[in-house]
């Protein structure tokens, strides 16, 4: 997908070296303090960069509400669900993945609407500026537009985790 990630823990070196071993993860660091995560996530954050951190327990909160955005697991602490902008219902670490890929999808259907909308717009301002647009013509023109938006965005039903259409 593109994203650099960094796992910060309390835990020691050859424990974390593990866990990022197992997930597949190239840089990490350990024994990290709270506050240091927080600064940690604030380093990143200065050279640029839009940062997203996934925690569960209290002592991630503070890296949870300094990151650009953050997901808190479902099963985690009340206080970083309540800190983070994304609560994950499973304890599964793809639901951070998924998320990140329904946000693409969104996005990319809105940029679709408004280019529906820029076509309508475009086509029927001038028609009707020009009188060359009969007023019943321009209601179905407008309610159409309105259909087309609405049939567009359904089509995120269709998405599945994972990337997969249903």
């Amino acid at each position: 997908m593109g994203i650099r990630v960094v796992m910060l823990t309390g835990d020691n070196a050859a424990t974390a070296a593990a866990i990022a071993a197992e997930a597949g993860i190239d840089e990490f660091r350990a024994g990290i303090l709270p506050g240091d995560k927080a600064a940690a996530v604030n380093a990143l954050k200065a050279d640029d960069r839009v940062v997203a951190m996934v925690g569960d327990g209290v002592n991630d909160a503070p890296a949870l509400a300094a990151a650009d955005v953050s997901f808190a697991i479902g099963s985690g602490s009340d206080t970083a669900i309540e800190v983070a902008d994304v609560t994950l219902v499973r304890s599964d670490l793809h639901g951070v993945a998924d998320a990140i890929l329904l946000s693409r999808a969104t996005l990319g259907k809105i940029r679709q609407n408004l280019f529906f909308a820029f076509i309508y717009n475009v086509l029927g301002i001038p028609l009707a500026a020009l009188g060359m647009l009969n007023p019943v013509i321009a209601g179905a023109a407008m309610a159409m537009s309105s259909v087309s938006v609405v049939s567009n965005s359904l089509l995120l039903r269709r998405w599945r985790p994972g990337g997969r259409q249903g």
